[in-house]
């Protein structure tokens, strides 16, 4: 038999879920059997929905060696630290993310990206001791494409995590949904094709091609897609290119590039997306992919113990290949 004393990051979520962590090697079906006939908590059956208590005990009736099968040998792979800290306190880290970098692994890259170069980070600074973990990993509270600069927000500890993640999963469903207004206020900047005249705020559903990894923007009438709101307020224009900040109410993928294409300003370099390929001339500085930067997230609403947040506002320079684009297009005029 062995005992797991369930602690603070491990607290808070389903049996089923903590297992599927603390055995991330295990078969479903092997999970299900362990808590249908070899699982008591507190001495007692449950359920794979029993939400688990900082202080119960696990007893799992199976052979050490049976289960040693199943579990993952924590290993700390060192990565080259490529973003800076925005702003950090004992619940979260806000990091500015470089360009080309990913969030998360993919089929093509496990090791150089965002989430274990900040993994590393907190290691090193002992803000997080894997060792005394049994399936907590700081992890981010949302993405950002490959190509998209900017802030990107991490829990350090579960319950952290779990109200952020509640708190930007709070994406309204239809505009009168949106009224009650975001407890994240997240923005962007971006370059679009053609001269913004003034704020535009844009309501619609969004269609995932997934064939073509390409959303398609219809009408909010329409039964088919998930609700979107974008708001698009004109920085500064040359005629030709304008300089935008964007706030996003809801935060569906390619979300901001789909919608300002619809109404026919795409992003810079957004080729995917009708934008068109950009470089500076006589400098190495261009725009291939979509010119995209989350610059700035603004706290308004968040719960206790988060409440302290409240009135906060974290920002991010902008990439210097992004201010040498600017100062070219627009004259010199940068933010």
């Amino acid at each position: 038999m062995k005992e797991i004393t369930i602690e603070r990051n491990d607290a808070e979520q389903r049996l089923d879920r903590f297992l599927r962590k603390y055995l991330p090697k295990a078969p479903l079906s092997f999970i299900y059997k362990l808590i249908r006939k070899d699982i008591k908590v507190n001495g007692k059956r449950a359920k794979e929905d029993t939400l688990l208590k900082e202080g119960d005990v696990l007893s799992i009736f199976a052979a050490e060696a049976d289960l040693a099968q199943f579990t993952e040998k924590k290993r700390h792979h060192t990565a080259k630290r490529q973003f800076t800290v925005l702003y950090e306190d004992d619940n979260l880290i806000i990091v500015s993310k470089p360009f080309g970098l990913l969030v998360h692994g993919d089929k093509s890259e496990k090791k150089e990206t965002l989430a274990n170069q900040v993994t590393d980070y907190l290691i090193e600074t002992g803000a997080y001791v894997p060792r005394l973990e049994k399936s907590f990993v700081p992890s981010p509270v949302h993405r950002l494409d490959r190509n998209t600069t900017g802030l990107v927000i991490f829990g350090k500890n579960a319950r952290a995590l779990r109200i952020l993640s509640a708190m930007l999963k709070e994406a309204p469903e239809s505009s009168e949904d949106a009224k009650a207004g975001c407890s994240i206020k997240k923005f962007y900047l971006t370059v679009v094709h053609g001269r913004l005249e003034k704020e535009v705020r844009l309501q619609s559903r969004l269609i995932k091609d997934e064939v073509k990894n390409r959303g398609i923007v219809v009408p909010e009438s329409a039964k088919d897609g998930k609700y979107i709101e974008t708001v698009a307020r004109p920085v500064y224009s040359n005629g030709r290119y304008t300089l935008t900040e964007v706030e996003l109410v809801t935060g569906r993928s390619h979300q901001i590039r789909a919608h300002l294409a619809s109404i026919d300003h795409p992003l810079l370099g957004d080729t995917k997306y009708g934008g068109r390929a950009y470089t500076v001339p006589g400098a190495s500085s261009s725009v291939t992919t979509q010119l995209l930067h989350a610059a700035r997230v603004e706290f308004v609403d968040a719960p206790a113990p988060l409440d302290y947040l409240n009135g906060k506002t974290v920002e991010c320079p902008l990439p210097a290949s992004w201010q040498a684009i600017q100062k070219e297009l627009f004259a010199k005029q940068v933010l």
